[in-house]
């Protein structure tokens, strides 16, 4: 199992978020899940986090539509945020539009952070999910 210091669920449906906190169970060890219903608020946390001296999540799952700050927008704002460490950033969407998967494509090849796609619904939370792997391998 792995231990994970924070955790936050970036998703306006209560559906997913209820399945991706019940798929956490068996392989993650995390007190600090936190869930938002847009981007905004989630960005709004990890900088109070920053001022704060706090965690920053090692890994969001992040939904590409939603409300107020969608998935592409909250991306684009951390990736603007001077952070120290990398994010393990799986985005996750119903979309079946292929221009979704080339934008995470190039987002991507620009971005500091681990980018990973799911398409919802999700059955299984993999490892790559949690853990920054050796790419390269």
């Amino acid at each position: 199992m792995k231990k994970v210091n924070s955790i936050f669920i970036v998703d306006d449906d209560p559906i997913t978020v209820f399945g991706i906190r019940k798929m956490l169970k068996p392989v993650a060890i995390c007190e600090d899940v936190q869930i938002f219903q847009n981007g905004k608020e989630a960005l709004e946390a990890i900088i109070q986090r920053m001022d704060e001296g706090g965690y920053i999540p090692e890994v969001i799952f992040l939904d590409i539509n939603m409300p107020i700050m969608d998935g592409w927008d909250f991306l684009d704002e951390i990736m603007t945020l001077e952070l120290s460490e990398k994010i393990i950033i799986n985005m996750i969407t119903s979309s079946i539009d292929p221009l979704d998967y080339q934008k995470w494509n190039d987002a991507k090849a620009k971005c500091l952070h681990i980018l990973n796609f799911k398409n919802k619904p999700i059955f299984k939370i993999e490892p790559t999910d949690l853990d920054c792997i050796d790419l390269a391998s």
